[in-house]
């Protein structure tokens, strides 16, 4: 029986591209159909019916009739029930509409092929629960137990989230029926009637609370006076909704829904500005499990279920609860390069594992993390709860500890570095988040992209976390506006500040740098693989006027307002270059040290220079070599210097990303020049090659080879692969053992695709040892043939 419907279907979806379900109302009879005798009852059945209709149903007909909603079908033998003799309004059986009105079923239309999860860009969320995205229609069917007569019936829904639902609180929410579905409010309408089964569109507030929500239906007949209350014990996850022009986090550009929102694989960059590497990462945001894992995080949180409507509130304490220090968050951070105990930072290429285990057993940190896992944690979680998010890695990135905006270096009287004062620090990289919202608590112009850093370096308000801070607003020096604005902007804008220590114990400064702290900012291009530089969005051209303002009108607000000095004439420059692609593990790093005369007189000075192993993070492990180098320029001459740091001094001292930190000064002779520099590289490692093996099809065993390269002069120990796909295969760690050095291992990986497309097959490796290895290969899968 086709059904017929109550409203036109001008109402059913709120958005462009949104179709009804069934356009036209269907014939009161079908042609052909034999009739069907009902025998009368008796006066006793009748009130007996009446009185109990659950107990005493009509007779049911011995074939069976097929539905299919969304794509699935459900059969059914159907209870007998008169024809409605009009479709709209329904007036109905004078005897039933004396019966109570009660909900057999509810239909959530939750397929992930059907209308809802379609229309709300959540059809690959690996959930069987209906997800939806606030401020759009969604559709329910509902079982009565008679039909429903618009004229006398009564019905409406409640949603409610939290441990204590109130009206008020936005948390408990009463849903009428309404004639005319209207913008920007909960309300509900009857788009089509089969004499017992409904369909209702509901429409959500664009500024609902995100979260898990429970449903009921009450319905209430006048002429019985029986309100029924039916709970189906079933749950609707209401996310952000980017596509939504009213939700705080609406985004226009379609592409770039499509990669922030979406899509479920990224990049994440590292190195340093000269050798920038690549790793791919697994977001995961739809897999199994994480949808709650994420809902899990806020429940878990400080905030309270009526602020997590407002995306600044829900960013700042995801912000907190990635990290472990304060809250006991997902992730405990370790830069100490002893991760006994755990898993190494460098072994892992994906969110989900980490999100599923912390989940799994209860809120237990997991061991361990540093910058790029936490900032690829955070992607999944604000991608998965419907903010558009991306990890972002900024070169030399400075860490001030004082709130000064500036990055202070110290010498002694003799220009040697005082690491004992020396707190602020610039780590070769750094990796956070932008996620995308406006910003009604802060003035106009303040939306778009917002820093979000959940790696734990400062405490704001008393906890790890940072942000959501407004780019614009670092932009334009603007760090009195919230939240942590002046830590981020000192991160890519402060001036590097060089103090020397008098003979009575103060300092005073010698020298300043404007343009060596935040570098070649990248994230992944929109639509490919490609790095795309976003320096602009975070300042001004360095040097340029608007940039020097920026950086003056923050160090306004900042503790050290008089740092800066009088510029100074220089006539000798001082430079290091690295040759062809850079240095690589295992071999003797060679640099170039290149100083210029450029006055038309003799000029002397005496370089001092020391490197040392570095973390990543900017803390020096220990010096491997120092020595002073005497220079004599002639008149506008440019000499050369071969500097060379050989294997075996570093060898025994590499810490995580085989960073170094290379620090020059000196003073010229004839001048009193200062000249002072530091220069971070790192030894790069070879990646694995991944070939896949032969065609992979869905549900059929496919394969893929595996091979990297033992770049040392010395044996590896008890070295893993790690190896997973998202719609490939699971985390899969695979025990190599020992390599020896300068070996070739090939190993083959064998997996059972459970999605079609191009799927990335990621690998890692995890050796103590040797760092920063993995490798990533696209492996398309087609569907069974």
């Amino acid at each position: 029986m086709q059904g017929s419907l109550v409203r036109d279907g001008s109402s059913v979806g709120r958005f462009h591209r949104v179709s009804t379900s069934n356009g036209q109302a269907g014939p009161e009879k079908e042609e052909g159909a034999a009739a069907v005798k009902v025998k009368p009852e008796g006066k006793c059945r009748r009130w007996f019916r009446r009185a109990c209709p659950c107990c005493c149903r009509r007779q049911s007909s011995t074939y069976e009739v097929t539905y299919e909603v969304d794509g699935a079908k459900d059969t059914e033998t159907p209870v007998i029930t008169p024809e409605p003799p009009s479709p709209q309004p329904h007036t109905g059986d004078k005897e039933q509409e004396d019966l109570p009105l009660t909900v057999r079923s509810l239909d959530l239309l939750s397929l992930k092929t059907g209308q809802n999860r379609k229309e709300h860009h959540t059809d690959q969320y690996h959930s069987s629960g209906l997800v939806v995205r606030r401020g759009q229609t969604f559709q329910i069917e509902l079982d009565l137990s008679r039909p429903f007569n618009l004229n006398t019936d009564k019905l409406h829904l409640e949603l409610k989230t939290g441990p204590l639902p109130l009206v008020s609180k936005g948390t408990h929410i009463i849903i009428p029926l309404v004639e005319e579905l209207q913008d920007l409010c909960w309300e509900a309408k009857i788009v089509e009637q089969n004499s017992n089964r409904i369909k209702l569109s509901v429409n959500s507030s664009p500024k609902a609370v995100v979260g898990q929500y429970a449903l009921t239906i009450t319905t209430w007949c006048p002429k019985s006076e029986a309100v029924t209350t039916y709970d189906p014990e079933k749950h609707i996850y209401m996310l952000f909704n980017p596509w939504c022009e009213e939700d705080t986090v609406f985004m226009d550009d379609e592409d770039e829904k499509k990669e922030y929102v979406l899509n479920d694989t990224g990049r994440i960059y590292y190195g340093t500005e000269r050798q920038i590497g690549a790793r791919t990462w697994n977001f995961g945001q739809f897999d199994e499990g994480i949808l709650e894992a994420c809902l899990y995080l806020l429940e878990k949180s400080d905030i309270l279920p009526s602020g997590r409507g407002d995306p600044v509130n829900v960013v700042r304490v995801i912000s907190a609860m990635i990290n472990s220090p304060d809250d006991r968050g997902v992730l405990e951070g370790n830069w100490s390069g002893n991760y006994v105990g755990g898993t190494a930072p460098t072994a892992w290429s994906g969110s989900v594992d980490i999100l599923k285990r912390y989940h799994r057993e209860g809120g237990v940190p997991v061991k361990y993390g540093q910058c790029w896992v936490f900032s690829g944690i955070t992607t999944t979680v604000l991608r998965c709860l419907g903010i558009p998010a991306r990890s972002v890695t900024n070169f030399q990135s400075a860490h001030d500890t004082d709130v000064s905006l500036t990055t202070d270096v110290y010498f002694d009287e003799d220009m040697n570095p005082m690491n004992s004062l020396n707190s602020d620090s610039v780590w070769n990289f750094h990796v956070w988040n932008d996620c995308w919202m406006a910003r009604p608590d802060l003035p106009p112009g303040m939306g778009g992209w917002q820093a979000v850093d959940s790696t734990p370096q400062e405490t704001s308000q008393g906890t790890f976390r940072c942000g959501p801070a407004s780019i614009a607003a670092i932009r334009s020096g603007q760090v009195y506006l919230k939240h942590d604005t002046p830590f981020v902007f000192a991160e890519v804008n402060s001036d590097k500040i060089y103090w020397q220590r008098n003979l009575d114990g103060t300092f005073s400064q010698i020298h300043s740098e404007k343009n060596v702290v935040g570098r070649a900012i990248s994230t992944k291009a929109v639509g490919s693989d490609q790095r795309l530089d976003i320096t602009h969005l975070y300042k001004h051209a360095e040097g340029s006027e608007e940039e020097r303002i920026a950086v003056e009108t923050a160090c306004r607000y900042g503790s050290k307002p008089e740092a800066y000095s009088s510029p100074v004439a220089e006539d000798v420059n001082v430079e290091v270059k690295v040759d062809g692609d850079g240095l690589s593990m295992g071999g003797d790093a060679v640099l170039k040290f290149v100083v210029k005369n450029q006055s038309d007189q003799l000029r002397k000075t005496t370089l001092n220079s020391q490197v040392a192993v570095m973390y990543y993070t900017g803390v020096l492990k220990g010096t491997v070599k120092a020595e002073k180098l005497p220079i004599e320029l002639k008149p506008n001459e440019e000499k050369v210097i071969d500097w060379v740091l050989p294997y075996q001094l570093y060898k025994d001292h590499l810490v995580d990303q085989a960073a170094l930190m290379l620090t020059l000064s000196g003073r010229v002779n004839e001048t009193k020049q200062v000249l002072a520099s530091q220069t971070s590289f790192r030894l790069r490692t070879p990646d694995i090659s991944i070939e896949p093996v032969g065609e992979a099809y869905v549900g059929k065993e496919a394969s893929a080879k595996l091979t990297f390269t033992n770049p040392l002069p010395c044996t590896l120990r008890n070295v893993v692969v790690r190896v997973e796909g998202l719609g490939l295969r699971n985390l899969h760690p695979i025990n190599v053992g020992d390599v020896i050095r300068h070996a070739t291992v090939t190993v083959t990986e064998h997996f059972i695709p459970s999605l079609a497309g191009t799927r990335k097959l990621v690998a890692s490796l995890d050796c103590k040892q040797l760092s920063q290895v993995h490798g990533v290969a696209d492996i398309i899968v087609q569907e069974s043939q």
